[in-house]
């Protein structure tokens, strides 16, 4: 097939077209030209939308789906369609299955099910480090479980260089959260949940941060939240130390002001911060502390939202959200370089740019239209959006990847 892309802004900072309105021409998932002006032909799939912007395909580091274990809640074929018509060309599986990702066949599995697929699926595990990476695997950790065992993660460290292997800690002491179930501050208290120290989440880093001079290799923090965690990351790097971190979109977006209410959609892990820790958060993306950002897209059955506050399963799914959350707050090309150039490149997949003869796998969406996202907008299978009710701006059209065009219409 070949597609034609009609009057399309590029937003690639390492392509020469960077910023300028073009038609690009894709031929068997190349681009074969990049021109002003190119004449549509009858062979042509020719695409043409309003106020189309094209950057390099989009990649989720932290998406939850369900299948295999909990396919009510989302199964990979459909997970993976969400992801196209949002904007992501590629995702990180987290291993909240059952059974978790956690062996070769396991990692296979998942890589299987996504064959043919217009989105990449790579697997996320902890278990056999060498032979899961050799399988398909691009980083190990467990998802939202801490590495509580100190030498574990120690050695997981050193012998992760041996194969230059990316180790996730994800950042809670799971002693001193003790059964909070929201932020510990004012709201907490005055509506009588138990809340979750902001030194839950510091005292976690501060321990990574420490194996990790002792030790060396590379380590990735997931979904920090608060204003210590920030300085604390950037005071590590500012040593020489290969770590590297995201943020939720939700933590970026909104605070614990929402648990007014007692809704189970907000209540996520780690929770929904204060006003100061949001700012941080976001000066954190703009000067580079905070390297990616994800969804952190975790479907969620009605039955385990629609209950007690206290009971209420943690997480929100996000991908559709992601982009017009975050367009609200951040320029085109902090977004995309937190949403495409660094989470590849932390994550050791090639970024290609958008120049011809390159290989095309690109994200198409429009900047410019606000909406406010309601529960008819979700195509995910689970419906756990915190998002519903917010104003959006601009949304994704989908993706060309793997030789298939996938629009949201």
């Amino acid at each position: 097939m070949i597609t034609l892309l009609k009057s399309a802004k590029i937003i690639d900072p390492s392509s020469p077209f960077h910023n300028s309105v073009k038609d690009i021409l894709i031929s068997n998932g190349v681009i074969t030209e990049i021109s002003d002006t190119i004449d549509t032909k009858e062979n042509y799939n020719t695409i043409t939308l309003d106020n189309l912007h094209v950057s390099t395909g989009w990649f989720d580091t932290s998406v939850s789906l369900g299948e295999p274990g909990y396919e009510e809640r989302e199964t990979i074929e459909n997970g993976l369609s969400v992801a196209a018509k949002s904007g992501f060309t590629r995702v990180a599986v987290n291993p909240n299955t059952k059974p978790i990702t956690d062996s070769k066949s396991a990692v296979e599995y998942l890589i299987h099910k996504a064959t043919n697929k217009a989105v990449t699926l790579h697997p996320i595990e902890m278990a056999e480090l060498y032979d899961m990476q050799q399988s398909g695997a691009i980083a190990f950790g467990d998802y939202k479980k801490p590495v509580e065992n100190d030498n574990l993660l120690k050695i997981a460290l050193l012998y992760a260089q041996n194969f230059d292997g990316l180790v996730l800690s994800f950042p809670k002491n799971k002693k001193i959260a003790g059964e909070g179930v929201a932020h510990e501050g004012v709201n907490a208290t005055r509506l009588g949940l138990k809340g979750i120290p902001a030194l839950a989440e510091e005292i976690q880093i501060a321990r990574d941060l420490f194996l990790l001079e002792y030790t060396g290799g590379k380590l990735h923090i997931p979904t920090i939240s608060t204003k210590k965690s920030v300085a604390l990351i950037k005071a590590a790097k500012n040593k020489g130390l290969n770590v590297t971190c995201s943020t939720a979109v939700h933590n970026l977006l909104l605070t614990d002001e929402k648990l007014i209410g007692f809704d189970a959609r907000v209540k996520v892990n780690p929770p929904l911060r204060t006003e100061e820790d949001r700012l941080a958060l976001i000066e954190g993306v703009k000067n580079g502390t905070i390297d990616i950002i994800t969804s952190d897209h975790n479907p969620i059955d009605i039955e385990e939202k629609k209950v007690e506050f206290s009971i209420a399963k943690d997480g929100t799914i996000g991908l559709e959200t992601a982009f017009g959350a975050l367009n609200s707050i951040f320029d085109l090309e902090t977004i995309t370089k937190c949403l495409s150039t660094n989470p590849k490149s932390i994550f050791g997949i090639d970024n290609t740019s958008i120049t011809i003869d390159s290989k095309a796998e690109l994200t198409l969406f429009t900047p410019e239209s606000e909406v406010f996202f309601n529960e008819n907008d979700i195509q995910s299978t689970s419906k756990n959006s915190i998002f519903i009710g917010e104003k959006l701006k601009g949304k994704a059209y989908g993706i060309y990847a793997n030789q298939q065009l996938i629009l949201n219409t």
